[in-house]
């Protein structure tokens, strides 16, 4: 039985505390880098380029392993925006030349991958002199990504909206819909609360 408290104790003081402690030193150590982060919000590991052109809301949890790369040079804009009380699962990527709008309580599952832009397609053209193309990438409030999805260049996902697991979102989602395949295809639709 003592046995048993002692490892929950432990589990608990790991789980809990220590990401609290170490949340709360890599919260001032990216704000004084000049990310803009809300109070209450939690942030593991993360992989940033530029990071005062990031704001993070209020009360987030970003897990471990989140890669927010934002290319090209110096720029004061901010590139990625997201929203109070999301959650972003481990091993997720932003790669953005532009920009990715998250809106507030979105849950956006582990691995989900968000690219704003591509190369050009120009015939007798190499591949990387390809001029690039981009276009913002706009998600709303209360949206669930599902693991292991791909939200491409100019896609707007409205609020209420629900991707599944293993989707590529090549097109815009209205609000309250399920979609989901390759490429992501209306399901369902939901009721709105």
């Amino acid at each position: 039985m003592l046995a048993k408290l002692y490892r929950k104790a432990l589990f608990r003081v790991r789980w809990h505390y220590l990401l609290m402690a170490t949340s709360a030193l890599r919260v001032v150590y990216w704000r004084s880098l000049g990310m803009n982060i809300g109070p209450g919000t939690r942030i593991r590991d993360l992989k940033v380029t530029w990071p005062h052109r990031v704001s993070i809301g209020s009360r987030c949890n970003l897990e471990h392993s989140i890669y927010l790369n934002i290319a090209g040079p110096y720029a004061d804009r901010v590139s990625l925006r997201i929203g109070d009380d999301c959650f972003i699962g481990s091993g997720c990527e932003f790669n953005m030349t532009h920009s990715v709008v998250i809106g507030n309580s979105c849950l956006i599952a582990s691995g989900t991958r968000f690219i704003d832009h591509d190369h050009g397609t120009l015939p007798g053209v190499k591949m990387k002199e390809q001029p690039e193309v981009h276009a913002e990438i706009e998600i709303g409030s209360d949206v669930w990504i599902g693991v292991n999805c791909v939200i491409l260049k100019g896609v707007t996902i409205g609020s209420g909206a629900i991707v599944a697991a293993g989707s590529v979102v090549t097109k815009s989602v209205q609000p309250c819909t399920v979609v989901g395949g390759v490429p992501a295809r209306i399901l369902r639709n939901r009721q709105p609360i």
